[in-house]
């Protein structure tokens, strides 16, 4: 006879009954139900997983250091050298395009080209910021660069005024 559905049981131990504390002197857990005597743990009281027993606690005891500035501006960067064997001659490099390749977040604001790597293909590329050996490279290479004004934080580029 084959093993059905109908047939299925688990292993032997595999499963066990939860234990009922608290029923009696005769069950081994009976009374205090395995808390012991008196005391704040016997009392079935909620602390805090930072509650050290009244010591100072070590998120109080350790010196804070430093700030986050929140009118940061991020900027990520990306690399000439990703670009090369990506992209065919003369393609226009836009920030969309960088995030459908999957080079940056499409949380990107600020985006950099940066020089690290070779470049020989020659590209048109809009980018936010550039620097200077990144510049050299996309030149050198027979390309193009173009900077694109950059938006404030949550808000959209402004349109062109008529």
């Amino acid at each position: 006879m084959g093993t059905t559905l109908h047939t299925l049981t688990p292993p032997p131990g595999a499963r066990k009954k939860k234990q009922r504390i608290g029923r009696g002197i005769g069950s081994h857990r009976g009374k205090t139900s395995g808390r012991g005597m008196k005391g704040q743990l016997a009392r079935r009281t909620k602390m805090s997983p930072a509650f050290e027993g009244g010591q100072l606690p070590i998120h109080r005891r350790v010196p804070k250091r430093g700030f986050v500035n929140i009118h940061r501006i991020e900027v990520h960067g990306i690399n000439v050298g990703l670009l090369e064997g990506k992209l065919e001659a003369g393609t226009e490099v836009t920030p969309e395009l960088l995030h459908e390749l999957g080079l940056v977040p499409k949380k990107a604001n600020v985006i950099k080209l940066l020089g690290t790597g070779e470049l020989k293909t020659k590209l048109t590329i809009k980018v936010h910021r550039i620097s200077e050996s990144a510049r050299a490279k996309v030149e050198g290479a027979g390309g193009t660069v173009e900077l694109i004004a950059e938006a404030a934080e949550g808000a959209e580029a402004p349109a062109d005024a008529e």
